[in-house]
């Protein structure tokens, strides 16, 4: 059966099993080169976009999200191994295939210096493409499940589909089969536990204990026992053998956060723990081996507190083997309604509420809102919300009193010309106990325009001299 060529640039072919949820960006000038790409891959069950240009691939990269680039060498325009320096800019670890009919061993051997995941040359073998394919999607930090299924139960609790967390996701994923130390940072309330939590139940250690510490909530005095242990006797008040939370981690993974306000001479003491894999509770005369792997996040400029020389160097470099950087709330902002539907719903229950969402207004002033707490703010705001809120929308005016947002609201000049007027008018009545002749003279009108104006309000005077509304509204009204 013979197949038409693509009637443009851009060509999407899915496949029918599950290999199609993987996005592969298919580059080259040749439209049957192109068609015989899209073909091969798309029998083989992968979701292909097709495309002519390496410009053309750039502007649909950050939408596409693919798993790998498949491209030509001897484009129009930027050439593939351009396209390949612009495509690590952008999205670095992602794997990308260089095909030419150019090829030659200073080539090959140069682009694969540069990072290049394979290099085949044209006409290539269809096994040996397929394989190099394989070989590339198997070990890119992107080519995981789609979230919600069983294999995103290690991210579960990170709710997200912005492009800038996804790719801080897909180098956990990949960094978490290994016990390289990981450094996160990121502002407070960024969520930095929620993924360390998240690399150790990808990792190979997720059977074994999570255990968290606060490197700033503990005093310097009890640091060193916390961590390490100690033993009976070692000082006044250890009335018993404590094992320190490394010998609690044994096997699994120690998250010591805000590391960068750990004491100097702490940091001595767990640099020699992390170079030969033993600690020595306080008080102890022998080391204790552990097996642990240590996570830990800041929120801190460490390279400043380096120059400083408040946080050493070489300590530096055993906890920082592998950087993550988690991006502020307002840089997601794709995320905040998302997050904030995620937690409503969990404390609608939790507060046994039937909260069914935000109203309009009020999911676009949080979709909006600057968040220097970030998404632990964004958690405090929800919950406070749902904690007052008696409808199943929550309404703005909720949202702005749990933001500390002044009400500011835009009139109409009729509007705005009434409500002042009511206002006036009863603060004239306030003023004068309801004697409406009083007041009309405060107002320096006559009193049959006054009562106009009243009745104009729906206002009545004994109201607001404790009197019967209906004495008052018998009054005939009298020109002066």
């Amino acid at each position: 059966m013979n197949q038409k060529p693509p009637t443009s640039p851009d060509r999407k072919t899915n496949g029918s099993n599950g290999k199609s949820l993987t996005k592969i960006l298919v580059v080259d000038d040749d439209a049957d080169m192109l068609r015989l790409l899209s073909l091969r891959l798309g029998a083989a069950g992968y979701g292909v976009t097709a495309v002519d240009s390496a410009e053309a691939a750039l502007a649909r990269l950050e939408v596409l999200r693919p798993q790998l680039v498949l491209s030509d060498v001897r484009l129009p325009g930027m050439d593939g191994l351009a396209l390949f320096d612009a495509v690590q800019a952008r999205l670095p670890g992602l794997p990308v295939i260089l095909l030419t009919a150019h090829g030659s061993i200073p080539d090959a051997v140069d682009a694969t210096l540069r990072g290049v995941f394979s290099y085949l040359t044209k006409p290539f073998d269809g096994k040996e493409l397929m394989a190099a394919v394989e070989r590339a999607l198997a070990l890119s930090a992107a080519a995981r499940p789609v979230a919600g299924s069983a294999g995103e139960a290690w991210r579960a609790e990170i709710v997200s589909r912005s492009a800038v967390m996804d790719e801080v996701l897909s180098e956990a994923r990949l960094v978490a089969p290994s016990d390289a130390s990981v450094l996160i940072r990121g502002e407070s309330g960024s969520g930095k536990e929620l993924l360390a939590q998240a690399i150790h139940r990808a990792s190979p250690r997720a059977h074994g204990p999570f255990v968290a510490v606060n490197c700033s909530a503990i005093p310097e005095a009890l640091l060193e026992s916390e961590l390490f242990g100690h033993v009976k006797g070692a000082f006044t008040g250890a009335v018993a053998h404590h094992r320190g939370l490394f010998q609690s981690a044994d096997g699994g993974s120690l998250f010591l956060d805000e590391i960068g306000d750990m004491p100097p001479a702490l940091q001595v003491k767990l640099l020699r723990v992390l170079q030969e894999r033993q600690v020595r509770p306080v008080g102890a005369q022998q080391s204790i081996v552990v097996d642990v792997r240590i996570l830990s996040a800041t929120h801190r400029d460490l390279d400043a507190a380096l120059a400083q020389g408040d946080f050493r160097e070489d300590l530096y470099y055993r906890l920082n083997v592998v950087t993550l950087t988690l991006p502020p709330l307002a840089e997601r902002r794709e995320d905040i309604a998302l997050l904030a539907q995620h937690f409503l719903q969990r404390l609608a229950t939790k507060y046994s509420k039937p909260l069914k969402g935000f109203a309009p207004d009020a999911l676009s002033l949080l979709s909006t809102a600057a968040w220097p707490g970030n998404v632990r703010q964004l958690h405090n705001v929800v919950e406070q919300v749902c904690a007052l809120a008696t409808t199943p929308l929550v309404p703005l005016a909720l949202v702005q009193r749990a933001l500390r947002v002044p009400t500011v609201e835009v009139l109409g000049f009729t509007e705005a010309r009434n409500r002042f007027e009511r206002s006036y008018l009863v603060g004239l009545l306030k003023l004068t106990d309801g004697q409406v002749a009083d007041a009309a003279r405060l107002a320096e009108r006559n009193r049959t325009e006054f009562y106009r104006l009243l009745q104009k309000h729906g206002l009545t005077p004994g109201l607001y001299r404790g009197e019967s509304p209906d004495g008052d509204n018998a009054e005939p009204p009298v020109a002066d």
